[in-house]
């Protein structure tokens, strides 16, 4: 049951009821059910997105609408997620990110606040004992936001299960904890502000794809699908830059209470618009390697010009083929300078996660 951990708390008799007598019919065994797996079969015979995001909201008013504790409807919704990864795999789906915490939600109450900390540091150390199954899938666990706003033990716990995780390549979990849009685009910049005060990067070194790359998500691919539950229509500041070219899904349904033929019902809606999302963000690239060659060309003159002596002879301009030469040659050299930073930047990323966790990081 979906709802087996309602045995695990403290409920009275008719909580309890009412929690185990909403069974998932759609699973059982630990694995997926014949009509189940002869779905994920047949979407399959279709695009399948790559990179699919997750809004996970509704896990309150589930609470509300069970008439039990919100901190069990967190619970739940936690328990909803393992299951949605297991549907991802079974699709080939490599990457997933949700929308676990969001730097608004400090604005609620501390007992909720101080719930959802415990739970995911019960979650987080969860993962660390079931290292063999995410090893076996390659799964790398990877929390996205400000971790110097979380308690110390749900931070460590975190950077452990980041750092064991960390060679895994066949399926990325994002996890956006402690995470708002904006600040990750404001953190991005402090990234890059940094680089140019270190000598790393130069300001004409500046551009979209570098920007991408210091978000939090750093190389993955943009998201293909967007998926938010309990009704709500609105993206709540998440991956605004990572969705810019993806498949919008809203759905009316509690996320707790979400199942499979939802999540299906969601790729087939990818799956209808995937031609016109794959043709706008080709455009995009298209755009973007056009800007990125009219930047370079820019810096290439701007340095010419700043290099000429007043009253030098018009014949010693370069011609057309000596500047196209000369940007190639710059591409090159920025594309050397990015990628010095970006090994620094990680690098500097992973020193802060060990000085969060001491040698607790060593440990795992």
């Amino acid at each position: 049951s979906d709802y087996k951990m309602a045995t695990k708390v403290d409920l009275d008799s008719d909580q309890e009821s009412k929690l185990m007598l909403r069974k998932d019919s759609e699973r059982g065994g630990g694995g997926l059910s014949f009509w189940q797996s002869l779905c994920c079969r047949m979407l399959t015979y279709g695009s399948v997105p790559k990179h699919v995001a997750f809004i996970m909201d509704g896990n309150r008013r589930f609470a509300q609408k069970m008439q039990i504790g919100r901190s069990l409807g967190h619970a739940l919704g936690f328990d909803k997620l393992a299951q949605t990864l297991d549907w991802c795999l079974n699709l080939g789906i490599t990457e997933v990110t949700v929308y676990a915490f969001s730097i608004e939600n400090f604005k609620r109450s501390q007992n909720e606040v101080d719930s959802l900390m415990e739970l995911a540091k019960q979650k987080f150390e969860r993962l660390l004992q079931e290292k063999d199954v995410l090893m076996k899938h390659g799964v790398k666990v990877r929390v996205l936001g400000n971790l110097e706003m979380l308690p110390k033990d749900v931070a460590t716990a975190i950077a452990r299960a980041m750092d064991m995780t960390k060679d895994n390549t066949r399926t990325i979990l994002n996890v956006c904890f402690a995470y708002t849009s904006r600040y990750e685009f404001v953190e991005a910049t402090k990234r890059l502000a940094w680089g140019v005060e270190e000598g790393l990067l130069r300001p004409g070194d500046i551009t979209e794809e570098l920007f991408e790359r210091c978000l939090y998500t750093e190389d993955s691919p943009l998201c293909d699908l967007l998926i938010r539950t309990s009704g709500e229509v609105r993206l709540s500041d998440f991956l605004l830059w990572q969705n810019s070219y993806s498949c919008l899904c809203f759905q009316d349904v509690l996320w707790p209470e979400y199942s499979l033929w939802n999540f299906a019902s969601a790729i087939l809606k990818y799956q209808q618009n995937c031609d016109a999302i794959m043709n706008a963000r080709e455009k995009y690239y298209k755009g973007r390697v056009q800007r990125q060659y009219q930047q370079d060309r820019s810096c290439v003159l701007r340095n010419l010009t700043s290099s000429t002596p007043p009253n030098s002879n018009s014949d010693e301009v370069p011609s057309d083929d000596e500047i196209e030469v000369m940007v190639k040659a710059y591409a090159t050299e920025r594309k050397e300078r990015t990628e010095r930073f970006i090994e620094a930047l990680r690098r500097r990323q992973w020193d802060y996660l060990e000085g969060l966790c001491g040698s607790a990081i060593r440990e795992c």
